[in-house]
């Protein structure tokens, strides 16, 4: 039987290491880049020389991270800054710090390996990483890969075979838990271009499954005649990977008819799972449109969305002949207050995940897990922090976007009663991948100095502008600085002719010797996105705590090279002994 790892009043002791931090350092997170010059950011906030910060970075990110390594302040300073001051005085304070305070640091999280054999002590091995195909990139096949089987393994160990993929997007999840794993899963998009993209995918992934099918049954027989043994007992986390290849080519209409295995993922079901996925195709990819809030819908559009979901179940109906579909994508805005019942006439228990959900969409997910009696287990792995709502924030606007006015930030009543918030800022700083930037993979440097320039421009000529105000794409496009500055100002609808290119290039000229200083800055808030993002997923493990569940867990799913939010919230209502002999392709009753 599995337990937390920590107790509530643990996870809260590791929130208040990290709120101390982040109470000193927060303010560099919090300032705006397009007002590094217009606000000497750099004079206010650091007291050494930009290649020092530069320097000791880089000598940071060679080093091998250590969970037990704690930072020894250097006298009269704080984490790396002065007492007195408030600026920054010691580089290696403050990363040694700054490790100590993210998640491996902490250690708070379990390997999803850890995880695995949690849920099931027979597992040997999760599965081999596949090769990046033509029509779905590396990093996509491997989140799906890697999280499918952790959501699989929850809806065997609770006892279902249904599964809600809140904010399904293009479908790939959904479609590989119901074709890999011959799960029920309802995908659930905002976007009704999403919902049809992924309901045209899946159509053409169930006709290569059948022409597969065809393939390996020939095979199968061929293999039959010339071997007498008798087939083993197998669970969806443990046993050989032949029954694997046959829930594979089954499809919506062919229902699998031996249980899943994951043990031996790295022989033949690595070639199964490598066909599955190079099915995708991108004839079918549509660009997403926005999440509209129940609110904001016409009275038209809600009526468009319920007929077409309504046509939908019935041409599913008709389709499958009676039988139960694998793979249904619906079209609705959904929150903690959704009605599941209604938009699901056919859910029973059900695991509820989210790959990748934007701002609140993750927070809501948690919530709706939460109060809903019929999801009995939660995988979430959320993103897009910048698009968080914050309740405690000044800036409150955010927060009253749809969704009745509920804010993504605090989550847990722990981090709330301290009224506590980040900043927009700090949010979208938290969304930059330190390990990324470690081996290289840097910030575009030129464009964040473009636009912080152009800010200087707009101070001097155009009166006092709100950082705010956003120029849009005009980088990618521009050949020049001084391209870059006229089609800025035509873009906020300013008279770029006050100006001559002369003018313009003499800004650049005279701002250029400070590059390393942003540089070095931007690199300090590399640095701290890791504690920044730790605080946000230690409230929603946090709050999952406060509602006394049996099991509940922050894993890391993913290599951060590959996929940078690589972090999910996994939660437990119940769970009880081992569950071999469940066979997902049978109806739950």
């Amino acid at each position: 039987m599995m337990s937390s790892t920590q107790s509530l009043s643990e996870i809260q002791r590791r929130i208040d290491e990290v709120t101390r931090f982040l109470f000193t350092t927060l303010s560099i997170a919090n300032a705006h880049t397009v007002e590094f010059f217009t606000h000497d950011v750099w004079s206010r906030f650091v007291a050494v020389p930009p290649q020092e910060v530069l320097t000791a970075f880089s000598s940071s990110c060679d080093q091998q991270r250590d969970p037990e390594l704690k930072a020894k302040d250097l006298p009269g300073t704080t984490f790396g800054f002065c007492s007195h001051t408030n600026r920054l005085v010691d580089m290696h304070g403050l990363l040694q710090a700054a490790k100590a305070h993210a998640l491996p640091g902490l250690g708070v999280c379990m390997s999803r390996n850890d995880l695995l054999q949690a849920l099931n002590e027979r597992l040997e091995h999760t599965g081999a990483e596949l090769e990046p195909h033509e029509f779905m990139n590396f990093k996509k096949t491997h989140e799906v890969q890697s999280m499918s089987a952790v959501v699989a393994c929850l809806a065997q160990r609770c006892r279902v075979k249904q599964v809600i993929d809140v904010g399904s997007g293009k479908g790939y999840l959904s479609s590989f838990l119901s074709l890999q794993y011959g799960l029920n899963v309802f995908g659930i998009d905002s976007s009704s271009t999403n919902t049809h993209g992924a309901l045209e995918r899946n159509r053409k992934l169930k006709k290569f499954s059948r022409a597969y099918q065809k393939s390996k049954s020939r095979a199968g027989r061929a293999q039959r005649d010339s071997t007498t043994e008798s087939p083993r007992e197998e669970s969806l986390c443990g046993g050989d990977d032949a029954s694997q290849e046959e829930v594979l080519i089954g499809s919506s209409d062919v229902q699998p008819t031996e249980e899943i295995t994951l043990e031996d993922e790295n022989n033949d079901n690595s070639r199964a799972e490598e066909l599955f996925l190079s099915a995708f195709s991108a004839d079918v990819a549509q660009t997403p449109s926005p999440r509209i809030p129940p609110a904001q819908l016409s009275a038209e559009e809600k009526e468009r969305r319920k007929r077409e979901n309504l046509e939908w179940k019935a041409q599913r109906r008709g389709d499958s002949g009676g039988g139960t579909a694998l793979f249904s994508p619906l079209t609705s805005y959904v929150t903690p207050e959704t009605e599941l019942r209604e938009l699901i006439d056919e859910l029973r228990e059900a695991v509820v995940v989210g790959l990748h959900t934007c701002g609140d969409l993750a927070p809501s997910t948690l919530r709706m897990f939460a109060a809903k009696p019929e999801l009995a287990a939660v995988c979430s792995v959320g993103c897009c922090y910048h698009l968080l709502s914050e309740e405690f924030d000044p800036a409150r606007e955010e927060c009253l976007s749809g969704g009745g006015g509920v804010c993504g930030f605090p989550l847990s009543q722990y981090l709330r009663q301290q009224s506590w918030f980040c900043g927009r800022n700090a949010r979208m700083s938290a969304c930059l991948a330190l390990e990324r930037v470690s081996v290289g993979q840097g910030i575009q440097m030129e464009s964040l100095f473009y636009r912080a320039v152009l800010h200087v421009i707009l101070r001097d000529h155009y009166g006092s502008f709100k950082s705010e105000r956003r120029v849009g794409n005009v980088y990618s496009k521009a050949k020049s600085f001084v391209d870059y500055v006229r089609r800025a100002l035509r873009r906020l609808e300013l008279d770029d002719s006050k100006l001559s290119d002369t003018d313009i290039q003499g800004y650049r000229e005279a701002y250029e010797p400070r590059v390393d200083e942003m540089h070095a800055f931007n690199m300090l808030k590399v640095a701290l996105a890791p504690c920044i993002e730790g605080l946000i997923l230690l409230d929603r493990l946090c709050y999952l705590k406060e509602q006394e569940l049996p099991f509940c867990a922050l894993v890391q799913l993913f290599d951060p090279l590959l996929s940078p939010r690589c972090y999910a919230v996994v939660g437990l209502k119940s769970f009880g002994e081992s569950t071999r002999g469940v066979n997902l392709g049978k109806k739950n009753m």
